[in-house]
């Protein structure tokens, strides 16, 4: 059981980190003729919900408080790093590619990384708030509802805080430099599609922690199907 919590916590902390490198950019997510305009780790930060929906009914309260903490002590980690990556004096034969400048380069790595440090800024105050929020809702709902009807704690207690998280997040990373209304809403929608498909996978992962899905014994009949096809 320890194990299994592990790699939960293992895949979040993986998910922050990248959520916050990715941020950095903002695209236009074509669906049809509708264009949604969101900092691209959107593709990936809904899944922490999801993993902390996922702790939360399978370990329990205490669990998920402690996987973001140890979340939020790897993204203080990784800003230091970060910040120390800029302020090491550049190499005079350090660039991009062949010839290219190294002020230039410093320069474009100020610039890019700098801009991580308030996503990081921004992205810690959202996180704390809001992780920590969905975690209580889930668990007031778990509670309310006697441990049953899983899909509602999950889409209910994702929905206020994918909402909250994409204002705090976008206001504070983006406010002066990108018209952030817009954004707020393309984060706001494409989370919320995420955090309802994502219920089966719930229902999956509660099966294997308890037990139900045994995925060796699932593995050896695919395996076995494969090999009577040969």
């Amino acid at each position: 059981m320890q194990k299994r919590e592990d790699v939960a916590i293992a895949f979040y902390v993986l998910f922050m980190a990248m959520s916050q490198i990715l941020a950095t950019k903002i695209g236009d997510f074509s669906i049809g003729s509708l264009t949604i305009t969101a900092p691209v780790a959107v593709l990936i930060f809904p899944f922490t919900f999801q993993i902390t929906d996922i702790v939360n009914e399978n370990f329990g309260q205490k669990a998920t408080h402690r996987m973001i903490f140890i979340a939020f002590i790897t993204q203080i980690f990784m800003t230091i790093f970060i910040w120390f990556s800029i302020e090491v004096t550049s190499a005079p034969f350090w660039g991009f590619d062949f010839g290219s400048d190294p002020v230039e380069a410093q320069r474009f790595w100020a610039s890019f990384l700098g801009s991580t440090l308030r996503i990081t800024a921004a992205s810690w105050i959202a996180f704390l708030i809001t992780e920590n929020l969905d975690a209580l809702l889930f668990a007031k709902i778990k509670k309310y509802t006697k441990g049953k009807h899983l899909w509602v704690r999950n889409v209910f207690s994702d929905i206020p805080t994918l909402a909250l998280d994409s204002i705090i997040f976008v206001t504070i990373a983006f406010g002066g430099v990108f018209p952030i209304v817009s954004v707020i809403w393309g984060q706001i929608l494409t989370k919320w599609f995420f955090g309802v498909v994502d219920t089966p996978f719930m229902y999956l992962s509660r099966g294997i922690t308890s037990g139900k899905i045994k995925l060796d014994e699932l593995f050896a009949k695919v395996n076995l199907a494969k090999a009577k096809e040969k």
